[in-house]
């Protein structure tokens, strides 16, 4: 069905039910053209228990206080090892994603269906756990935009980034990026906004506008597209390529009380800030893009180089035998739902 406009002045005759109160919300309508959806203003996540909904969770994260620390994953081994660890969110990176999948690096290579397919992988492994995906440019225009929408939240993604970038975009720490006209750019947000409002029984999915006009028209544009990204209905604002510590900042506070995402890649284009710095800087949310797959790289380049030398994986195997590989993949809980389910096929496994 479609959704509601939110991007009225207007009050629509069953107006969506909100929990704020009048010390703390705007005594005045807001602008024409400005999206506004008082179910989904941050106070009403502020109490109660965290939600099993991971997109619900995530804005209750987003809402308390403390950054949210997401690293990036890129298959179902290294999303497995990032839930050991003990992370609450995670961060589906297209860089990442494009290499596991397709071997491919990250020049707009891997589609739609890429990401979703690995999404839906990924999501299932503890669907209570926020996950924000990658989706590049909306791959198209304002249809293919909605239609990512609604194929991320299907699959369980608790939120998405959509950038600035042509169509043949590459990864945000490259150069040589070209970016969209700013009414392209809002077209996007705007249309993954709504697609987002017409999902059935009121969706928290949560929309991340995202520009990397900085290195390429400069901050100042940057800071005003991701406003006006903000006015369109984006729940976050993420500034790729954030140079120095003053930057981000400056660009916190110029977005004020937009949440703000960080990206940190090791060698890339923002300094390699730690999730105490960066909320110290007032970031809301930090990804680590490439942790996993260039930690990946390096230890199958060990293995690799070591089983040709010596001829063996006993150096590399570092004494895990193939059962405690398959208990990082779940296999006691498999175990364990055989057995209850009366199954008796893994008593000795």
């Amino acid at each position: 069905m479609p959704g509601l406009d939110y991007f009225s002045t207007e009050t629509p005759a069953s107006p969506a039910p909100t929990t704020f109160s009048p010390e703390t919300s705007s005594s005045t309508a807001p602008a024409t053209g400005v999206y506004y959806n008082a179910r989904l203003d941050p106070k009403n996540y502020l109490e109660g228990p965290l939600s099993t909904n991971p997109a619900t969770r995530l804005r209750q994260m987003l809402a308390r206080p403390g950054i949210v620390v997401a690293p990036g994953i890129c298959d179902g081994i290294s999303a497995r090892c990032a839930l050991e660890a003990g992370f609450n969110c995670m961060y589906q990176s297209g860089a990442a994603t494009t290499a596991s999948r397709l071997g491919q690096p990250d020049l707009a290579i891997a589609t739609m269906n890429d990401f979703v397919q690995s999404a839906q992988m990924v999501c299932s492994l503890d669907p209570t756990v926020p996950v924000i995906a990658d989706a590049d440019t909306g791959f198209g225009g304002p249809a293919n935009v909605a239609r990512t929408v609604t194929q991320y939240a299907r699959a369980g993604v608790a939120g998405l980034h959509i950038e600035d970038q042509v169509q043949t975009k590459r990864c945000g720490h490259l150069m040589g990026k070209q970016v969209v006209s700013r009414e392209e750019f809002l077209t996007r947000i705007r249309a993954a906004v709504i697609a987002r409002d017409s999902i059935p029984g009121g969706s928290d999915f949560v929309i991340i506008g995202r520009t990397d006009s900085a290195q390429v028209l400069g901050m100042e544009e940057a800071i005003t597209r991701l406003k006006l990204a903000a006015d369109a209905g984006a729940d976050v604002c993420f500034i790729e390529g954030v140079k120095t510590e003053e930057l981000l900042r400056s660009t916190v506070a110029a977005l004020a009380p937009k949440p703000v995402l960080v990206n940190v890649i090791s060698g890339g284009l923002t300094p390699s800030f730690t999730t105490q710095e960066a909320e110290t800087m007032g970031a809301k949310i930090i990804i680590f893009s490439l942790v996993s797959c260039v930690a990946m790289v390096h230890a199958v380049r060990a293995a690799m180089q070591s089983l040709k030398k010596t001829g063996t994986d006993f150096t590399s195997a570092k004494g895990m035998d193939p059962k405690s590989f398959f208990e990082v993949m779940g296999l006691n809980e498999v175990i364990e739902l055989d057995s209850k389910a009366g199954g008796s096929a893994f008593e000795v496994v």
